[in-house]
């Protein structure tokens, strides 16, 4: 079975339920969405998402979701 690296998963290679999780509280959906652009090396996505915290919020809960990663800026 391949498997992902971790960097490529949501959040620090976690699985995709706990992730999901994490995604729905919105303090720890913001603050790893920052780190998790951070570490990625994003910076646009980094920026925007500090400004635009609440598009963010639901941008990164849909991408999560859907694709089981941040797809958007990151």
């Amino acid at each position: 079975m391949a498997s992902r690296k971790s960097s490529q998963k949501a959040y620090f290679g976690l699985d995709w339920i706990i992730s999901l999780i994490l995604a729905i509280i919105p303090f720890t959906n913001v603050i790893f969405g920052i780190v998790t652009r951070a570490m990625r090396g994003n910076w646009l996505g980094l920026i925007l998402n500090i400004i635009l915290c609440p598009v963010f919020y639901i941008i990164d809960l849909v991408t999560i979701i859907v694709n089981k990663d941040l797809t958007i800026l990151a």
